[in-house]
């Protein structure tokens, strides 16, 4: 009986560790994720010194053209003219801290013809490893909760797609919240990637995707009454990592799923 209750204990531990983010054993190289954790979107890794007068002025230059990191995200998003060129900027986006601890960068999922677009809150473990949205236990819920309603992130049909991407493309360290300066950062290529996929209407999950795309947060107030989100219409739901967390809820989930239910087949 001791046996078997020292294996318990020590799956949870293991399951606890993998939750914050400890994913690794033994790295190529120390990682201190206290001190990433703490960098804002101003400050980007340190570049190599260029030898020569040539040298300081490339490297002035180029201090000069990412002093403001936000708007070369900007420009970058407004440069995208498809969402193969949006992926490819996001990927060589040089000026998220986020993205040096993150294995993967997680773009997008599902069929980008789609009349609703999910947007959730950042990656975690499962979705860094794999580079897909949501596709750990709450990817699993979320696919059963859209299925109840006829609507799958695998089908070819538009009326009956989903496209699903998150605010931020990394993951961030333990799986915190995302800072306001790195979802300020990130915003310009969620808009465009919204104006790309041209969905009819959006489905904000949790407080993250709420906070960057309406400017509130309280999950529990905002679900269940349909916004505007970027020109559209948009329904923030509880995320289905919280659903897990408090089952009760799922009864309230279960009515916005009619409500968006409903809205589509006034907009067909």
């Amino acid at each position: 009986m001791d046996s078997e209750l020292d294996h318990r204990i020590a799956l949870a531990l293991l399951e606890w560790q993998l939750e914050l983010g400890a994913d690794e054993a033994i790295g190529e190289a120390p990682v201190n994720r206290f001190a990433a954790a703490r960098l804002t979107p101003q400050q980007s890794p340190a570049r190599p010194r260029q030898a020569g007068v040539a040298g300081d002025a490339a490297a002035g230059a180029q201090s000069a053209a990412t002093a403001d990191p936000v708007a070369e995200a900007r420009r970058a998003a407004a440069a995208a003219g498809s969402l193969e060129e949006l992926d490819t900027a996001l990927r060589t986006f040089a000026h998220c801290p986020l993205k040096r601890g993150a294995k993967t960068t997680v773009f997008a999922d599902g069929n980008p013809a789609a009349r609703v677009m999910i947007i959730g809150e950042a990656p975690g473990r499962d979705e860094d490893i794999r580079g897909r949205p949501f596709v750990g236990r709450a990817g699993r819920l979320l696919d059963r909760m859209f299925a109840a309603i006829g609507l799958a992130r695998d089908s070819a049909d538009s009326a009956s797609a989903l496209y699903i991407t998150n605010i931020l493309p990394w993951r961030p360290p333990q799986n915190r919240d995302p800072t306001p300066e790195e979802i300020a950062l990130l915003l310009p290529f969620v808009t465009r990637h919204v104006e790309l996929a041209a969905p009819g209407m959006l489905v904000l999950m949790g407080n993250i995707s709420c906070q960057a795309l309406l400017g509130r947060r309280g999950i529990t107030r905002l679900r269940g009454n349909w916004a505007q989100a970027l020109g559209r219409p948009a329904l923030p739901m509880f995320h289905p990592a919280y659903l897990l967390r408090n089952p009760a809820a799922k009864r309230a989930a279960w009515n916005d799923l009619l409500m968006l239910q409903a809205r589509l087949k006034e907009e067909k």
